[in-house]
């Protein structure tokens, strides 16, 4: 091996240093990108979270109203009908 093969070699050898250089430096930002997006993807599971709890609860309340209103009505329902009925009965009296 002579001295221009010597220094041919030295020099692929820098550019193939450089070049692992810069691959390691993109996977760091790679890195970096892929943990902001995780970050993003974990606060937006919290926050779809968040929201599936408040669903429920407002389904909850509205189960609860459903089913007072239907209590209300058997009670109101046979009333107004008896007054209504009394009410007819006094017009055609």
């Amino acid at each position: 091996m002579n001295e221009q093969d010597f220094h041919r070699l030295m020099q692929v050898l820098e550019e193939i240093r450089d070049g692992q250089k810069l691959q390691l430096e993109r996977q760091a930002e790679a890195l970096t990108v892929q943990r902001a997006q995780f970050a993003l993807v974990q606060k937006q599971y919290e926050r779809a979270e968040r929201l599936q709890e408040r669903a429920e609860q407002i389904q909850a309340k509205s189960a609860q109203l459903v089913t007072g209103t239907r209590k209300t009505m058997v009670v109101i329902l046979p009333i107004l009908i008896v007054l209504i009925t009394y009410l007819t009965w006094l017009i055609f009296r």
